[in-house]
Order: C-alpha cells, then structure tokens, then sequence
C-alpha cells in the first residue's frame, strides 16, 4: 500500500508547485521571464507548460481528492465513459436499426427505452426516453425550457447552443425562425413540433432517412446520422450531399 500512495503524493506535489508557479507568473511574468533566462542559460528540450485553466483544473482535483471528497478513480471512470461510451454515435445506430427493420421501429416509437435495451445502450440519463418520428409532413425538435435536460446516455454532452437562453425561449416562440438559422428550410405544408425534455422524459427524434441509401449497410447508414438531426435542427443529408432543406 505504501508504495502505491507515492505516485500520487509526487503527483499532488507536482500539481500543487505548478499550480503556485502559474499563480506567480500571473502576477509577475516579467520577472518570471528574467528569472527563467538566467537560471536556464542552456540549450535544452523543455515539456510543454500545461495551460492556466488546465493547472486550476488539476490542482483543484488533486485538493478533491486529497480532502477525500472525490475518488479519483471515480472521476476517470467518468470521463472514460463520455469520451469513448456515450455519445451521438450511440443514438446514431438507433436511428440506422430503426430505418432498416420496420418491426424494430414499431417497438421503439411504442417503448423507446425497451427498444434502446435491445441494442444493449440506455440507462442513467437515457432511461426515460421518448422517440419522435420525423415524416414527410411534421417536422419535431426538441428543447429543454427549463435547463438543458438531454438524453446524454444516447446523445453525450448537450452543445452549447442548447443550453443557451436564446435557443431555449426562440424555438418554442419562433421554431421555423431558429431552424432557418441552422440552415434547414421547412415547405409551408410542414407542421413544426417542439417537444420539451425535463428530467422524467427525454426526446430523441428519429429523422426521416435520406434518398439514395436504399443499398447502405447499418454501419455505413449510421455514419450519415448526425447529433443535430437527432435534437431535429437539421435533416439528415444523402451520401455526398451537405443540404439540409426540407423536400416538398
């Protein structure tokens, strides 16, 4: 046990002298210069200076940790899974599976959240799940009025823009208006619903599926499917194609 705790003592030492050495550069970054030259009149490789917000963020992790507040497995095991387990690519192979088997749409407009188990993905955030269909006639997009409700197990982290008051008031006030400025043109004809995720429920919309991709696999059906046609500000583009309005 002993053993272990030493690289995580050198560790907190190392954040907590960079942490200050940042702090006084900030305060004086002319002498630290000067002092810097003298002591270093060499020609020598350097490491690359992590940046300001990156010694506040270490630093004060390594106090977390120290204080026993957080576990720093924990916080790995956290990042780990919104870097590489969850993410727009995982509601991405819904969509794809959806477009290729009629059945297993059917179960998913019924009971979202027994469909996505299927598929062996959900849970935490994405539990309490609804799905949405795009069709030829109705247009949905979805919003969170309140804060930024989302369904990260399916989706990840929510962009900026969704959180943002601006979004948030203007689609429920002037949905076509909003869409437009994402670029995505809706025919007159086409009824607009916006939907508004809390806590208890969250919404996936399921865009209709591009011409031209009668012949994809699921995987490569998948790669066409983006993160905002699944909040529904945008449609999802046919291979080769950047347009995003609306067919009449």
């Amino acid at each position: 046990m002993a053993k272990s705790k030493k690289p995580s003592l050198a560790r907190r030492r190392f954040l907590k002298g960079a942490a200050a050495g940042a702090a006084a550069f900030a305060a004086n970054p002319q002498g630290g210069e000067s002092q810097h030259a003298q002591e270093h009149d060499h020609d020598h490789d350097h490491q690359a200076v992590p940046s300001d917000l990156t010694l506040r963020v270490k630093a004060l992790e390594s106090l977390l940790v120290e204080k026993g507040l957080v576990d720093r497995a924990a916080l790995d095991a956290i990042v780990d899974t919104y870097e590489h387990k969850v993410g727009p690519h995982i509601g991405a192979r819904i969509v794809a599976r959806a477009w290729l088997d009629a059945e297993y749409k059917r179960r998913l407009l019924t009971d979202a959240d027994a469909a996505i188990a299927e598929l062996g993905l959900g849970g935490q955030q994405g539990q309490s799940m609804r799905v949405i269909e795009n069709t030829p006639k109705v247009h949905n997009v979805v919003v969170c009025t309140l804060c930024s409700c989302y369904p990260w197990s399916v989706l990840g982290l929510p962009p900026v823009w969704y959180k943002s008051t601006a979004y948030r008031s203007r689609t429920v006030i002037d949905p076509r208006g909003v869409l437009g400025e994402f670029g995505l043109k809706l025919a007159e004809d086409v009824q607009v619903r916006v939907w508004d995720s809390t806590a208890e429920l969250r919404y996936l919309v399921l865009p209709e599926r591009p011409p031209g991709t009668e012949q994809l696999s699921e995987s490569e059906l998948a790669a066409l499917v983006t993160r905002d046609s699944m909040i529904g500000t945008r449609n999802v583009s046919s291979p080769g194609s950047s347009s995003q309005t609306r067919r009449k």
